[in-house]
């Protein structure tokens, strides 16, 4: 429920108040859409950390660039993939961790999971 919310206070923010900053975030993907991937996929707390840290750094004082979040760990399985029911990549890392990349050709079908 509070991930919802959360979730929800996040479109609102990028439909309405990114509007006043003219996209000025120094990052792809930007920071509303990386907290955003965070609180979908990662728990409640690692996702405000990796926000928190990730908002601290855009700012002139850092480069900016390709900064995919990380996934903490696997949870579901899929039954039945589609290049279009793949809504984000996951693309191991070193610390047995997996980056998440979204998937362009997505068109709104989630896989089926176990």
């Amino acid at each position: 429920m509070f991930r919802a919310f959360l979730l929800k206070l996040l479109a609102f923010y990028q439909k309405y108040l990114t509007l006043l900053s003219f996209g000025s975030c120094r990052y792809y993907p930007t920071c509303s859409a990386y907290a955003k991937i965070c609180f979908e996929k990662n728990s409640i707390s690692s996702a405000f950390y990796h926000s928190f840290v990730r908002i601290l750094s855009c700012n002139g004082l850092f480069e900016g660039g390709i900064d995919y979040p990380l996934l903490d760990k696997l949870s579901l399985k899929p039954v039945q993939l589609d290049i279009h029911s793949i809504e984000y990549w996951l693309v191991p890392n070193k610390k047995n961790r997996y980056y998440i990349i979204l998937n362009f050709s997505f068109k709104g079908r989630k896989c089926l999971t176990k």
